[in-house]
């Protein structure tokens, strides 16, 4: 067997506030081959999106990724690298496409700028290969007329031509991993299903791995193969996408199953009771038995292994 393409190992990142230590993610630990797309889910406030910025080194002050972590790519431990080289790894081989693309593109600067100077920071490009680049790469992820909006600014796109621009400057060196944190968020249901359609082509075309986060688990099956369900900063399931979504194992995956809406199911969404707990103070034990119907004294008193069930499923619950 070969390597994975990434390796999360004993991930912890905490943050250190007047108000105490918030345990972001605590103890993450999976893999990625190489050419295969992976789906994080959970509730806001799961620890998603802080695992996706600790895979980019991208965890400020009051942040820290705590020693015994190891985030392990093509057999390097990014931990470990000083800030010059992994400046050179973000955009080039690590790409990541936030969730908001209005704050991550600077309103005064065209789109033009912004994606030659991306382009040319990672490859031995001229000015002018550099634009003829990202013309393609526009026409690529589907906004017309490229070479007109490339002198374009950012407010003169809509939401979900500036998301497109952002998956433009990700795949502008090919990266061999593209981190998309809640890409379709903020648009309407007939742009998300284009951006997504988007997102599995160029991964058909350019062979990259990609981690796709969202909270939105109607999407999560159109994109990806294999699932983490993650609470608390911790992961609690693990499974084949269809294997999981249809027969979830942990009660935390099926209360947000059974918290989508249906059209062929009368009455009122089925929620799952309470909320997240706090990240400063979470209780004991299994961290979702405050808000799980099969509780017992176990669960408040110890953490359940997080263990295989059968192949390639894998649940952190005493009811397995």
């Amino acid at each position: 067997m070969t390597d994975p393409l990434l390796s999360v190992e004993n991930l912890r990142t905490y943050f250190y506030t007047p108000y105490g230590v918030v345990k972001a993610v605590n103890g993450v630990n999976f893999e990625l081959e190489s050419g295969k797309a992976l789906g994080i889910i959970g509730e806001s406030g799961s620890g998603k999106t802080v695992t996706g910025l600790s895979i980019m080194r991208l965890i400020f002050p009051p942040g820290k990724i705590l020693k015994g972590s190891r985030i392990m790519f093509q057999g390097e431990d990014l931990l470990l690298k000083p800030e010059n080289e992994m400046r050179s790894v973000r955009g080039n081989r690590i790409s990541m496409v936030f969730q908001d693309p209005m704050t991550s593109l600077n309103p005064v600067f065209t789109i033009g700028e912004q994606l030659t100077r991306v382009i040319q920071t990672h490859q031995d490009l001229t000015k002018k290969e550099a634009i003829e680049k990202a013309i393609t790469l526009l026409k690529e992820v589907g906004i017309s007329d490229p070479e007109k909006r490339i002198k374009n600014y950012p407010h003169q796109f809509s939401g979900g031509m500036r998301q497109r621009v952002l998956i433009a400057m990700a795949i502008s060196c090919h990266p061999n991993l593209i981190i998309a944190d809640e890409p379709t968020t903020a648009l309407d249901v007939t742009t998300q299903a284009k951006i997504i359609e988007l997102l599995k082509d160029l991964q058909r075309k350019i062979g990259t791995s990609l981690i796709f986060i969202t909270h939105d688990l109607a999407l999560i099956s159109e994109i990806v193969s294999e699932v983490i369900v993650m609470y608390c900063g911790m992961i609690l399931e693990r499974g084949e996408v269809d294997e999981l979504l249809s027969e979830p194992l942990h009660p935390y995956t099926e209360g947000l199953l059974h918290s989508l809406p249906d059209v062929n199911i009368k009455g009122d969404l089925q929620p799952i009771e309470g909320t997240i707990p706090s990240p400063i103070n979470p209780p004991s034990g299994c961290k979702f038995h405050p808000r799980c119907k099969h509780a017992t004294v176990e669960c408040r008193e110890d953490v359940p292994e997080f263990k295989k069930i059968r192949s390639d499923r894998y649940v952190s619950c005493i009811l397995y």
